[in-house]
């Protein structure tokens, strides 16, 4: 390359604002998040909608950090079962990410409308994840905020797919991970005990996801004064240290020995002991027929479910804690 083809401190070519409105409409926000705020979207030629996600630079580092991880993840993977990135524009102030737009519900609301819910239907929602779990695990990607809010139908109909949102804590693991995040009720003991961890903290997850869907209550709670903020993350993470939880009667008296085995192996204390993705996908709770098809419906009461959604705000510690693990 001829020496006058070099330019010292060339500018980054941003995107003109105008280069998102001449291709999608954009609606009014639907929701606001830390770190971004999230639209329906229209492609103007296709008529097809999106969701849209934007990132405010001026919103600070950890946003504009937030904003380029989720990028640089989504474009590395493509699964049924992960949301799909379609497009990105960076302009000079913002980042805009359009991903498919998943028009069905939270797994958790699809569940509280079931007159009839069994084991079986616990099982398919948990291979669903499990599968996306183990391709982006052969990628050496590691989600690190797995949790019911962030899994969602694709669509309405009956047998819709179950799609994994929310990439902007996942993070590749180049060698063991050390800079703790995630939400409290899902951490693995080794996060909580600030070691070192990788892809085992999904499989954790996972387990926490699978106790909560089958009970109706989390694994590990503590009921200090919601205003105690404190002493309840300190109960809290040294049970979740200890492995302290229980299969708790009535919750759990209709449920078979099989899903408490894939329960309690993926949410074993030593991270080396603990199932992979793709060995829990082989369990017989999974793959193998075990899972009963009896409804539990009335056992899980969920209208009694002691399980309060988190202090957290799209799974990153808003409020500094001393022994709480902080956003990476």
């Amino acid at each position: 390359m001829p020496f006058g083809c070099l330019t010292i401190g060339e500018k980054k070519d941003y995107h003109n604002p105008s280069d998102v409105t001449d291709k999608y409409d954009l609606g009014q926000i639907i929701k606001s998040e830390e770190f971004c705020e999230i639209f329906r979207a229209k492609d103007k030629t296709t008529m097809k909608m999106f969701t849209c996600k934007k990132f405010m630079k001026k919103d600070g580092r950890k946003v504009r950090k937030a904003a380029k991880n989720e990028i640089l993840i989504l474009k590395m993977v493509k699964h049924p079962n992960i949301l799909q990135l379609v497009d990105v524009y960076e302009t000079k102030k913002e980042y805009f990410l359009f991903l498919e737009l998943a028009t069905g519900r939270e797994v958790f609301d699809w569940i509280l409308d079931q007159g009839y819910y069994s084991e079986r239907d616990t099982s398919n929602v948990v291979r669903q994840v499990l599968e996306a779990v183990a391709y982006l695990h052969s990628l050496h990607i590691v989600h690190r905020n797995l949790k019911l809010e962030n899994l969602v139908y694709y669509n309405r109909l009956k047998h819709s797919k179950i799609v994994i949102s929310d990439f902007h804590l996942a993070k590749l693991e180049n060698g063991l991970i050390k800079e703790p995040c995630g939400t409290p009720e899902y951490l693995a003991p080794e996060v909580v005990g600030r070691q070192r961890y990788g892809r085992p903290v999904d499989c954790w997850a996972t387990g926490v996801i699978t106790y909560i869907l089958l009970s109706g209550n989390p694994p590990f709670y503590d009921e200090t004064d919601d205003d105690d903020y404190e002493n309840h993350d300190k109960n809290l993470f040294r049970k979740i240290l200890a492995g302290d939880y229980e299969f708790d009667s009535p919750y759990w008296d209709e449920i078979s020995d099989s899903a408490k085995s894939l329960v309690a192996r993926l949410m074993e204390v030593d991270q080396d002991q603990r199932l992979t993705a793709q060995e829990a996908i082989n369990h017989e709770w999974i793959s193998g027929g075990a899972a009963s098809d009896k409804n539990i419906k009335e056992n899980v009461f969920w209208e009694n479910a002691e399980f309060v959604p988190s202090r957290m705000d799209g799974g990153v510690f808003i409020k500094q804690n001393p022994s709480a693990p902080q956003e990476a």
